[in-house]
């Protein structure tokens, strides 16, 4: 590894930050007598575990499935796979599908936004099989994208076998696994939010029959409950109960929320709610250096200029107990680097540590190119610390 020139340390002081206006006092509590069987609250920028229980156990996760259905269409999108106008036919399969649902018919077409809209709005089985089929080829070749998705992610207690989340025997995850997704989602596709934060909204049938308009609520009652809320999808089966994964924002943190089996639909939503308000409470986000703010410069060996001017490669924060240890923020820098050098090159990296434990960590990189130099800016070098020295001399 490169030898260090300089270690830069800054101590942040964060002030105003009193446990408080969240309703119940928070503080110090371990067990908040949830009824769910499995829970977890992670903090979105960093993955940070702030709440957890039974969080590792395998169950059901009905509806919940479709926040890897979204992803994976969000990502098609954004690798040109589809596009947002496209026209999806629904099949005999698609329109099967019980449960939630839009009642689309067989051969019916809905653009993919709308599709997207009755997934993430209405939690639309049909919609979310055929959106399937048309992103996979048909279910299975989607679900074996889900699955290989997941295994990426680092989803590890995680089987698919649909793509909407009705019982299976061995569709599976877990309340870790699920915040592992929600996040993946919400961190990459912040617009997602369009879409899971809307009440209500309409699409057009458009069948054999003609044109009707069909009205769309959304299942995530939080978002009319609950400061905050950006979604994120709710889920329930005989199997799974009553499930939900929330996603809130205030005072620049995001939180994620993940309810699994519990008792009833009340509980999911007010444990839920619980979670977060328990989140609010005692965390906060330190926001430290941004992307493209200015670090510093070091010398460019054998460069047409002699030094390199280093930024932030991305925004770096850090979470931090309320009353507890201030982060701080550390730099690490080589002493020189060697032309050639392509602008936003890695050249060094930032990390947040709290007590001696680091808990976020960004690039830092090269504002701007440096090609390896030429004989003519050698021989003028050259020349000019000949000239300094005589002259010196």
């Amino acid at each position: 590894m490169k030898k260090l020139f300089s270690v830069l340390t800054a101590v942040l002081l964060v002030f105003g930050m009193s446990v408080g206006a969240y309703g119940e006092d928070y503080s110090n509590i371990t067990d908040l007598g949830l009824s769910a069987q499995s829970v977890i609250l992670a903090e979105a920028s960093s993955g940070s575990v702030l709440y957890e229980n039974n969080s590792d156990e395998k169950l059901p996760p009905a509806s919940i499935t479709k926040v890897m259905t979204l992803l994976l269409i969000y990502e098609a999108v954004r690798d040109g796979k589809i596009n947002w106008d496209d026209n999806v036919t629904v099949s005999a399969h698609a329109a099967s599908m019980g449960g939630s649902q839009v009642f689309l018919e067989e051969g019916e077409t809905q653009t993919v936004a709308d599709m997207t809209k009755c997934i993430a709005i209405a939690s639309a089985n049909d919609a979310a099989v055929a959106m399937a089929e048309y992103i996979g080829g048909s279910e299975d070749g989607f679900v074996q994208q889900m699955n290989e998705r997941a295994k990426q992610l680092g989803m590890n207690n995680t089987t698919f076998k649909n793509a909407c989340g009705l019982d299976t025997d061995g569709h599976l995850t877990t309340a870790r696994d699920i915040s592992i997704m929600s996040r993946e989602l919400i961190y990459n596709f912040p617009e997602i939010t369009q879409y899971t934060t809307t009440w209500q909204d309409t699409i057009t049938h458009k069948t054999r029959r003609g044109e009707s308009e069909f009205g769309l609520t959304n299942t995530n009652k939080l978002v009319k409950w609950y400061n905050g809320a950006t979604g994120l999808k709710t889920g329930s089966t005989g199997k799974a109960k009553y499930c939900l994964s929330a996603t809130a924002e205030k005072n620049g943190m995001q939180l994620i929320a993940v309810i699994m089996s519990a008792p009833d639909n009340k509980a999911r939503f007010s444990e839920a709610i619980k979670l977060l308000d328990y989140g609010y409470a005692n965390y906060a986000v330190v926001k430290g250096a941004a992307k493209d703010d200015f670090v510093g410069e070091i010398p460019v060996a054998k460069g047409e200029h002699e030094t390199v001017v280093l930024k932030m490669g991305a925004d770096i924060t850090a979470l931090m107990k309320k009353g507890g240890s201030e982060p701080i923020i550390t730099y690490e820098i080589p002493e020189s680097i060697s032309a050639p050098v392509e602008e936003n090159q890695k050249v060094g990296e930032a990390m947040y540590t709290v007590d001696g434990k680091e808990t976020a960590r960004a690039d830092i990189v090269s504002a701007e190119a440096v090609e390896r130099a030429g004989l003519d800016t050698v021989a003028r070098r050259l020349i000019h610390r000949w000239v300094r020295y005589s002259v010196t001399d």
